[in-house]
């Protein structure tokens, strides 16, 4: 068992399957939560975490993992706030969706013994509601764990290893990645995808009204497709603001692509789009980035 107490800040759907998770697997011994009250008491209710205290620098005493499962710039205020009065002992991670100004931060609030002391991480997984209530032990399984090390940081050392190890544990597939790619590379798989199940149900609703059964008559395609559009805004109004670059040039890439199909409905470019698009679903092996275990 590597950790002896850690510390979730945020209880909501990752902070608290990353609660029942370790739990479950027994990859420590106690895990403490740090939310609003109202939260907390629900996070202990589902066995997500064993105590909650609501301030931060109260709720990392004693423990030698914190984990950060805040939004994205809620983690960047935590990471200075807490950083600098932690004991070198203790492990910081995070599970923000962007990563390079993470990194920064870390790096300046931590300084020399940033390497040692905290290890940038981003589990690729999720649901389309928030909140503990939906919290789930195995929300890991078969996903991937993006690590984004420091510069010059070895990730599978000390205790920095032990978490890659636990994130395994936990069913991941981890893969280690720079921070800069790591946010180029999620605005198109994760980020640009939210965007367009954003924009599709906003624009059905425009269309037909609040009140119109399109999902229901629209069958598997339309849910699937607007799924994650009930995602809340909270966590994707830091994730936009912190990748705003990435994410911009994404959209405006796509939007030249559909003005493309749009002026050839009629045209054999049509059915060269669809050739296109058929080769994302061919087998192929998987990427060296997911197979990379640690040692």
């Amino acid at each position: 068992m590597p950790f002896k107490q850690v510390t979730i800040v945020g209880t909501g759907l990752i902070g608290g399957s990353l609660g029942l998770a370790m739990r479950k697997r027994h990859l420590a011994r106690r895990v403490i939560g740090c939310d609003r009250a109202p939260v907390l008491e629900r996070a202990i209710e589902c066995g997500a975490v064993e105590a909650g205290v609501p301030n931060p620098a109260e709720a990392v005493h004693g423990s030698d993992l914190v984990i950060l499962a805040a939004p994205v710039i809620a983690i960047l205020d935590l990471i200075e706030r807490l950083g600098p009065a932690l004991p070198a002992g203790t492990l910081v991670t995070d599970v923000g969706s962007t990563k390079a100004e993470i990194v920064l931060r870390a790096a300046k609030s931590f300084g020399r013994s940033a390497g040692q002391r905290f290890l940038a991480g981003h589990p690729m997984a999720g649901k389309e509601h928030a909140g503990v209530e939906f919290a789930d032990a195995d929300l890991f399984e078969g996903a991937a764990w993006l690590f984004t090390p420091l510069p010059r940081q070895n990730p599978h050392a000390g205790l920095c290893g032990e978490f890659v190890e636990c994130a395994e544990k936990m069913g991941a597939r981890v893969a280690l990645l720079d921070p800069v790619k790591h946010d180029r590379f999620c605005a198109w798989i994760s980020h640009l995808p939210q965007m367009i199940s954003t924009a599709l149900a906003a624009t059905l609703v425009d269309e037909f009204g609040p009140d119109a059964e399109l999902l229901d008559i629209g069958g598997r395609a339309l849910r699937e497709l607007t799924r994650i559009s009930g995602s809340p805004y909270s966590m994707w109004r830091d994730i936009a603001i912190t990748n705003k670059k990435n994410l911009s040039q994404a959209m405006h890439k796509l939007e030249q692509r559909l003005a493309h199909i749009r002026e050839n409905l009629d045209t054999k470019q049509l059915a060269d789009e669809f050739e296109r698009a058929h080769q994302l679903r061919k087998p192929r092996a998987a990427s060296p980035a997911l197979r990379a275990k640690s040692k």
